[in-house]
C-alpha cells in the first residue's frame, strides 16, 4: 500500500504566507532558463505567450543570462502577453565557488553579506519591469532562492540573513537548493524567514530525496524538481509513466512530469525550448485530471506504483 502523499494541485500551490507580504502562489511549471544563453530573451518570451506564469534564473553568468531573461519578461508585458503581478520570478545569489571568476555579479572579495546584497541589486536591475533604468524602483523578486549552501552552516545564515532584510517587499519568499535534509532542518530551525522551496536534482543518486520531500510536505514546503526528464532515461521508460501516457493520451515525458506532480506539494522547472512541447506540457495535467475523473482506480494503481520505483511507498 502506497504511502499517503500530500495534498496536491494540478495548476498552482499556496506559498506560505510572510508576514505583511501579499498571497502568492507558485504554478506547478516553471520555466528553467539555464544554458540558453543568446537565446535567452526569445525563448522566455515564447515561454510566457505558451502560458508559462513562471520563470527560473540565477545571477550566475556562467550558466544563465539573467539579463535577458528581464529582457523576454518586459516583452511579454508590452506585447499584453501578461502582466506582472500575474508572473512568479525566481532568481538566485550563487556563492562564489559557483560563479566564473572572469563574470560575477559582485565583488569576490567582499563580505558575504556585501556579495548578497550586490547580486540582489542587479538581480532587481535586471529583472525590471520596463526598459527605463528608474523603474528598478518598481522592480520586486517573488522568490530569492539560495543557490547552494555556502561552505560553512555559519556563511549560509550570514547570507540567508541578507536575503531577510528584502522581506517582504523587494523579495516576497526565498528558498534554497542543491540542498540536504540536516542542512535544511539546521536552517529553517535558525533564521527568520523559513525556505519556502527546496529546488533540488530528482534523482537516484539522491534516492529521489524521499525523506527530505517528507519533511517539505511536513513543514509546508514546497519541492521543486529539476532535472526530471534529463537524469531520469529509466522512469521515462517505466511501465507507470508509458500506462498514464496511454491512458491519459500525452506524451511520455509529460507523464513523467505529471507523476513526479503527483507525489503531492511539488514543482518542477521545465526548460523545454521546443513551443510544442511547451504547450503540450502545459496542458498535460489537464488530460491527467480528466483521466483521474474518469478512472480513479487505474490512477491509484498507476500512481503508486511509480511511488514504488521513487521510493515513496511504505
Amino acid at each position: 500500500m502506497a504511502r499517503a502523499i500530500g495534498k496536491m494541485s494540478w495548476e498552482k500551490y499556496a506559498l506560505c504566507p510572510v508576514q505583511n507580504a501579499p498571497p502568492a502562489t507558485l504554478p506547478i511549471f516553471i520555466y528553467g532558463t539555464a544554458w540558453k544563453k543568446d537565446r535567452t530573451a526569445d525563448l522566455v518570451h515564447q515561454a510566457l505567450q505558451s502560458g508559462f506564469r513562471a520563470v527560473d534564473t540565477a545571477a550566475q553568468p556562467k550558466h544563465y543570462r539573467e539579463d535577458l531573461v528581464g529582457e523576454g519578461i518586459r516583452r511579454a508585458i508590452q506585447d499584453g502577453s501578461v502582466r506582472r503581478e500575474d508572473l512568479h520570478i525566481q532568481t538566485k545569489f550563487t556563492s562564489v565557488q559557483g560563479q566564473d571568476p572572469e563574470n560575477m555579479p559582485y565583488d569576490p572579495r567582499i563580505s558575504v553579506t556585501e556579495q548578497a546584497h550586490a547580486s540582489i541589486k542587479s538581480s532587481l536591475h535586471n529583472l525590471r519591469p520596463s526598459a527605463g533604468p528608474e523603474s528598478v524602483d518598481d522592480a520586486y523578486i517573488d522568490m530569492l532562492v539560495l543557490h547552494s549552501p555556502l561552505s560553512t552552516l555559519a556563511q549560509t545564515i550570514e547570507a540567508w540573513k541578507a536575503f531577510e532584510s528584502y522581506v517582504p517587499h523587494r523579495i516576497r519568499n526565498l528558498g534554497i537548493s542543491n540542498c540536504t535534509l540536516p542542512v535544511l532542518k539546521e536552517l529553517s530551525s535558525q533564521v527568520n524567514v523559513p525556505p519556502a522551496v527546496v529546488q533540488n536534482r530528482f534523482y537516484s543518486m539522491t534516492g529521489f530525496d524521499v525523506p527530505l520531500r517528507a519533511f517539505c510536505r511536513e513543514n509546508d514546503i514546497l519541492y521543486q524538481s529539476f532535472w526530471t526528464l534529463t537524469a531520469n532515461p529509466e522512469l521515462a521508460r517505466s511501465n507507470p509513466v508509458q500506462q498514464l501516457a496511454l491512458q491519459a493520451k500525452i506524451g511520455p515525458a509529460a507523464a513523467l512530469y505529471c507523476l513526479v506532480l503527483g507525489l503531492g506539494k511539488t514543482t518542477l522547472l521545465n526548460g523545454t525550448t521546443n513551443k510544442d512541447h511547451m504547450v503540450a506540457d502545459l496542458v498535460a495535467p489537464q488530460h491527467v485530471e480528466k483521466f483521474i475523473e474518469e478512472q480513479p482506480a487505474l490512477w491509484s494503481k498507476i500512481i503508486e506504483g511509480f511511488q514504488g520505483l521513487v521510493g515513496d511507498s511504505s
